[in-house]
């Protein structure tokens, strides 16, 4: 009979193609870099095939690494799924693996967290923040439990329940046109230079689906990779941006030098919700976790 490859291997894999880094993934695991490294070359050998590509300075996966990785992640799922069947523990008791995006994390997180401690003590919750397209890979890999995400946000096998609405308000600096204004428009935006978060962050395409906006309505736009950044180009007078209301609510744009104006349509939003892969097990508990979050949104 022909030898297997073990969990533990494929777990070390798989940390690896998560962090791309031999160092990062052995810190990840508990276990010194010879020890993970030895782990995969013991893989390879048991495959009789290369999985990581070590002919450059950049990490990279062979053709067959790829293979291996998203059939190892679905195995570790299975496995995953199958130790939370069997355990013997009340719902919201123990761990539970939260993500969360960077959008939502400095604003919501806090009163969350101290909402969900209140309400499940025997609860231990672990955080990660990330963009939502790696937390949805986490949840599919059975690292994560759930996800507090902005929808709409298409992925396969995800199921949500949403918990509210978040209005985006246009931010625009002193001495700007729509400074002296209650209210703005969408037809106010083609006008204007507008501000994004980068390629890849949900909110960027939230605003624009939200505002109705085209490609060349944001061709030229600044591509931030935080509200922070966008608040700062803002500031110096670089043009207007759309910013989440709970980040307004938290104190993120605290600022004289700063107009702060609703949309006049209130369709002009984000909504939040919390995410769960379907056939996890998990979906009773995210949706605890939901209503627990909802009640402080």
């Amino acid at each position: 009979m022909n030898a297997l490859p073990t969990l533990r291997q494929l777990q070390f894999f798989l940390a690896l193609v998560q962090r791309q880094s031999f160092s990062k993934a052995a810190e990840d695991c508990l276990v010194s870099q010879s020890t993970l490294s030895s782990a995969i070359k013991e893989l390879e050998a048991l495959l009789e095939t290369q999985l990581v590509d070590r002919s450059t300075r950049v990490f990279g996966l062979t053709p067959a690494g790829e293979d291996v990785a998203r059939r190892a992640s679905e195995i570790m799922a299975h496995v995953e799924d199958m130790r939370r069947a069997v355990a013997d523990r009340r719902p919201l008791e123990g761990p539970f693996h939260l993500g969360v995006i960077p959008t939502i994390a400095p604003f919501l997180l806090p009163r969350a967290a101290a909402a969900l401690e209140a309400a499940y003590p025997n609860l231990q919750l672990y955080l990660r923040e990330d963009r939502s397209e790696a937390l949805v890979e986490r949840m599919a890999s059975g690292a994560l439990d759930a996800a507090l995400l902005a929808f709409p946000y298409e992925a396969p096998g995800i199921d949500h329940v949403e918990i509210g609405r978040d209005a985006f308000v246009l931010a625009a600096p002193e001495g700007h046109p729509f400074a002296a204004r209650k209210t703005v428009s969408i037809s106010d935006l083609k006008k204007a230079d507008i501000l994004l978060l980068e390629d890849g962050h949900c909110l960027r395409d939230h605003a624009i689906e939200a505002c109705k906006l085209r490609d060349p309505d944001t061709a030229a736009t600044f591509g931030a990779t935080s509200l922070f950044t966008l608040i700062q180009m803002v500031r110096a007078g670089l043009g207007v941006t759309l910013l989440p209301e709970m980040a307004v609510t938290e104190g993120l744009s605290e600022t004289e030098t700063l107009a702060i104006l609703p949309f006049e349509s209130s369709s002009v939003a984000r909504t939040i919700g919390v995410a769960w892969r379907r056939g996890s097990g998990r979906g009773e508990e995210a949706r605890a976790v939901a209503k627990t979050i909802a009640a402080v949104f």
